[in-house]
């Protein structure tokens, strides 16, 4: 029963190990700021709400493109523990290009992005 034991707790630390190394979904590791909205083969859309001041944890996303809903200002730290600031608009729109990071709202109210996830097609 001991070896059966070890040999789960083995697998299991293998599973974190590799799942850490190979990022994290955010709608998986952050379900309380990361929402599926729809979901096909090419394309994941995501809503994504934020309280004041409120931070995730480290995770990935792939390539995409992002709608901000609400005027804000946010902070993203990459996995070196570099950060950056940046303000953003309602309205404001742009390409993503795959990122992992751990976000931070620095404003003082409710921030809300829609972000749509591109899938690989393996087709050009």
């Amino acid at each position: 029963m001991r070896k059966y034991i070890s040999l789960l707790l083995a697998a299991v630390a293998v599973l974190l190990m590799s799942s850490v190394a190979n990022g994290q979904d955010a709608t998986v590791v952050d379900p309380d700021h990361y929402k599926v909205e729809f979901e096909n083969d090419q394309i994941r859309v995501l809503r994504i709400t934020y309280g004041p001041h409120e931070t995730s944890v480290l995770h990935e996303h792939p390539n995409g493109y992002s709608v901000i809903l609400t005027d804000g200002k946010w902070k993203m730290t990459n996995p070196e523990g570099e950060s950056e600031e940046n303000e953003v608009s309602a309205g404001d729109s742009g390409w993503r290009p795959a990122e992992t990071h751990l976000p931070e709202n620095l404003s003082d109210h409710p921030a809300e992005v829609v972000l749509v996830e591109l899938k690989a097609s393996g087709k050009d």
